[in-house]
């Protein structure tokens, strides 16, 4: 497991972070520590969650994840690199949600008590949030850094311009700035590489990826006319989520990931392996976000950190992304 520099901060860490959305529904929790456990034995040592955790988010089950993540690491909390997120829904009042001052330095509080640590090392700003100043919301995850309670902050979600934005904002008022963010980023799913890459990579950010394997869409066991396994990520948010329906359910997009498996599948390499091999392959991405509900989906997906792509197989993934038709709604294509 190769370590890299997290954008321009001190932290090293692995280019395999994992990902914990589903602890506490699709993971119960010595499912959930037995995820960690092998993920921590491969060499992770980087964790990332969210107040509002396990998905799909509910006011029942928030906050339900960070609990499961704090009782695992009691004990080894110097062994690793923790982020968390905030922005959504965590209580009845208008004002429990967003990245305004009051719900900032609210949510914190109970992400250090749930995660049963002193500090967070990397806390991002979950979505952006129109309602709230940006301003206002750096001022407060300044705060939060001069008061060591946070050691960095990043954010996830957000578009070229709203991090140009906030990079100004914070330049301007000498602030601590976003130094990661956390986009979605994979085979089928290639916008960001029109304005934020180029922008992160100007400014030395960190990438943290996630969906790299297309919510398991680029395992390529699903098949157009099939209804998914209640058990797999489809199956399970149909009818709860339609967020990896909407993204990824469509006719061209189950085309791509035939014509994937038709090249890689003789060459010996699996599919989900070479689409988180391509994404770490980028030069500007840190690191990738893994979930898993099982311990031994892992055991399919770690080994892509060892798996080089050539030219040709390059060119290949290039030719799916270039076969797929172009949202004519920006906002649909940012989804």
């Amino acid at each position: 497991m190769k370590l890299k520099r997290l954008g321009r901060t001190g932290l090293k860490v692995s280019e395999i972070c994992l990902g914990t959305m589903t602890f506490g529904t699709q993971a119960d929790e010595e499912t959930a520590f037995a995820i960690m456990n092998k993920a921590a034995d491969a060499g992770v040592n980087f964790i990332d969650t969210a107040d509002v955790y396990p998905v799909p988010p509910s006011p029942e089950t928030s906050g339900r994840t960070e609990e499961i993540v704090g009782r695992w690491m009691k004990g080894r909390r110097d062994d690793f690199i923790l982020a968390t997120k905030c922005r959504g829904r965590m209580g009845p009042n208008p004002w429990d949600q967003g990245l305004s001052r009051k719900h900032i330095h609210r949510t914190v509080e109970e992400s250090l008590r749930r995660l049963q640590t002193d500090h967070i090392d990397l806390y991002q700003a979950h979505h952006a949030d129109p309602d709230t100043p940006i301003e206002e919301t750096l001022r407060a995850f300044d705060d939060l850094v001069r008061s060591g309670k946070v050691r960095y902050v990043g954010c996830s979600n957000f578009q070229a311009w709203q991090l140009a934005k906030a990079l100004w904002t914070s330049d301007r008022h000498g602030l601590h700035r976003f130094e990661t963010v956390q986009p979605r980023y994979n085979l089928l799913f290639r916008q960001i590489e029109d304005e934020l890459l180029p922008l992160v990579q100007e400014e030395i950010l960190g990438v943290m990826a996630y969906n790299p394997m297309a919510g398991g869409f680029l395992t390529g066991k699903y098949h157009k006319g099939e209804r998914p396994e209640s058990e797999s990520r489809f199956g399970y948010f149909q009818g709860r989520m339609k967020t990896y329906h909407d993204r990824y359910w469509q006719e061209s997009q189950f085309d791509a990931v035939e014509r994937l498996q038709a090249f890689f599948e003789p060459r010996g390499k699996q599919l989900s392996q070479v689409a988180v091999a391509w994404v770490l392959q980028r030069p500007e991405v840190t690191c990738a976000i893994l979930g898993a509900s099982k311990p031994e989906q892992l055991d399919g997906t770690l080994p892509a950190v060892d798996l080089t792509l050539d030219e040709e197989e390059l060119q290949a993934c290039d030719d799916a992304w270039f076969s797929l038709p172009r949202p004519r709604d920006p906002a649909i294509a940012l989804r």
